[in-house]
């Protein structure tokens, strides 16, 4: 027996467990075959339906070809999958069996439920892209389907909702529900009832579905007040993920958080205004390396991050777009307390992402409103996180291609701004012409957004790199008061204060930056080890450049850092690192151009430099 697997990765395996190597149009044929009620088709229709895009003769043509590679791969196998007559192309499920089997198969209502939930999660042909019109409206029409099948099976396992593990497995099908079509309320109505309700719920107000909701801050500023509702919910609705707490201790505390999390996602599927990621597909997100891109491909809005440690669970709330922190807060996970106060402490998480949420929607929907820039100004901005001349200048082109789509896109002038601060830094040649640069984009943005801490944030950076020092620490700490959990302008405000002389203030805001940001930046560490080197904490310096992925742009600093203390072979091999990276480097006009608000910080950074032999 061979068997198609249809969901994630499509592909044909043995029954050993091995792969065949089959053309993919093949394996989209055999589903096709496999889906439909005959497992028959014409040769007219497979062609049509693999290349609807060519001429008839042509397709025809690319037909037999497809069918005599098959033959090949199958030549040597007792039975053959398919039955191959001049007109027609039959597939012999004697042969062939697919995960498919799962939605035709018996068993209990609960466990028929879990089956078809565990299947369709991991999505219907997810790892190849549609060639044609035909195969695309084919695999949307057989996710349809999909969804309607696993959303029967939920309702046939609610006389079993009793039994032991039935909540979780009729809940999780829930979510995966409600995270493909938000405004199912049947299923919303079901969801709130399996949690046992939610002081989210019963304050929401009485409406049809096109209602939405909005929480609003009490008079005093501190505690959520009513929600009320507004009309009418924008069509695209923002997709919020929920990513499962981490822990550097894998401990019965982590199982813990983990249900926590679980009881705030079902807590939020009260809200109309958004629409949530389900916990499987927010698990495979906190899994993937290149998390930042998979956002974007899902579209999603706003991250809650979660990481557990021994002073409790920290939670931030994060406006991709922007890579804004919006909110943040740490809450107590002691084992003693958790048990009772779980649900108090789901719902006040619950109730505190709602707010912002609400407060935040003005922002989102400027941004969705003009989808073509949104996506230029993502692609500029994933490019910026490395700081390499190339990359630099791909993300300056995407940054401009974004406002050829919308001329005033604030973030998009934000963007441009440091793409022009980023690429003096890397050059270290002194250019003003790119700082001058830098400022109008800045203040173009804050001409057309004033209230957004960014454009303020590349004001404050580029007024740094020309000198006026005092300027610079005005316009990030408007930035700061602007946005207070935003730990990019925390970072450019620590920065800005080692350049202010200083060094001590500077290392403890740069410290609040990396408890926003945990997994920190490159450039946090950057600045942390440059506000070492002036506090003559050398060793510290040294241990924030080696915590560093890029160590790139900080070997100086580690070459002058390692030079103080008299190791005289790492300063050699930072040193040389630097002059590999920047062979025409000099000391004194370098110096020169480095804005230091007192003349004891040049002096310490030119003695480090010459000890390290440059």
């Amino acid at each position: 027996m061979l068997h198609l697997q249809t969901f994630g990765d499509l592909r044909l395996i043995e029954t050993n467990g091995d792969p065949v190597r089959y053309p993919i149009k093949g394996l989209l044929m055999m589903a096709h075959l496999y889906a439909g009620a005959s497992h028959e088709l014409s040769r007219y229709e497979l062609a049509q339906f693999l290349w609807n895009d060519v001429e008839a003769d042509l397709a025809r043509l690319n037909l037999r070809k497809l069918l005599s590679r098959i033959r090949e791969t199958d030549g040597g196998r007792a039975e053959m999958p398919f039955d191959f007559t001049a007109t027609t192309v039959r597939l012999n499920t004697q042969v062939v069996s697919s995960d498919l089997d799962i939605f035709r198969a018996g068993g209990s209502p609960l466990e028929r439920l879990n089956a078809i939930a565990e299947l369709t999660q991991r999505g219907f042909i997810a790892n190849i892209k549609p060639a044609t019109k035909l195969i695309d409206a084919w695999i949307r029409a057989q996710r349809d389907a999909q969804a309607l099948q696993l959303r029967q099976a939920l309702l046939d396992a609610l006389p079993d909702a009793q039994k032991p593990g039935a909540t979780r497995t009729i809940s999780s099908a829930a979510l995966q529900i409600l995270e493909r079509d938000p405004k199912d309320e049947q299923v919303r109505a079901l969801l709130h009832r399996l949690s046992g309700g939610s002081s989210l719920n019963e304050r929401l107000p009485n409406g049809d579905d096109h209602a939405r909701v909005q929480v609003k801050r009490s008079e005093a500023g501190e505690t959520p007040a009513d929600i009320e509702r507004i009309s009418p919910m924008p069509l695209i609705l923002p997709r919020l993920v929920l990513l499962p707490p981490t822990s550097k201790h894998a401990d019965a505390g982590l199982a813990l958080a983990n249900a926590l999390i679980e009881d705030v996602t079902i807590e939020l599927c009260a809200l109309r205004n958004i629409s949530i990621v389900a916990p499987h597909t927010a698990g495979q997100i906190r899994r993937d390396s290149e998390k930042a891109a998979v956002v974007a491909r899902h579209s999603i809005a706003y991250l809650l991050d979660t990481k557990l440690s021994e002073e409790g669970l920290f939670a931030q709330l994060v406006y991709f777009p922007t890579d804004e922190i919006i909110w943040a807060n740490r809450f107590a996970m002691t084992p003693h307390i958790l048990p009772r106060q779980r649900r108090l402490i789901a719902q006040q998480l619950t109730m505190s992402v709602a707010r912002e949420l609400a407060e935040n929607e003005e922002e989102r929907l400027r941004f969705e409103a003009n989808p073509e820039a949104y996506h230029a100004y993502l692609v500029g901005s994933s490019l910026m996180s490395k700081l390499t001349l190339p990359h630099i200048r791909r993300a300056r082109k995407a940054f401009k291609q974004s406002l050829s789509h919308k001329a005033d896109f604030s973030p998009s002038f934000t963007g441009l701004a440091r793409t022009f601060t980023s690429e003096w830094l890397v050059t270290a040649q002194g250019n003003n012409e790119l700082l001058h640069l830098a400022e109008q984009n800045a203040l173009r943005a804050i001409e057309r957004d004033p209230a957004s801490a960014a454009g303020h944030r590349e004001l404050g950076v580029t007024k740094l790199y020309l000198g006026d020092v005092d300027a610079s620490v005005a316009a990030l700490h408007l930035a700061e008061e602007l946005s207070p959990h935003f730990a990019d302008v925390i970072y450019s405000h620590a920065d800005t204060l080692v350049h202010a002389s200083r060094p001590g203030d500077a290392l403890a805001k740069i410290k609040k930056a990396i408890s926003l940001n945990p997994i920190a930046p490159d450039a946090y560490l950057w600045c942390a080890a440059g506000a070492s080197f002036f506090l003559e904490q050398y060793e510290e310096a040294i241990a924030y450049v080696e915590a560093m992925k890029d160590k790139a742009p900080a070997h100086r600093i580690a070459a002058a850092s390692c030079a103080m203390i008299g190791d005289r072979k790492r300063a050699l091999f930072h040193r040389q690192r630097a002059e590999s990276i920047n062979p025409v480097f000099d000391v004194e006009k370098w110096l020169a151009i480095v804005p230091f608000k007192e003349h004891w910080q040049k002096e310490l950074y030119r003695e480090g430099l010459l000890k390290a032999g440059f």
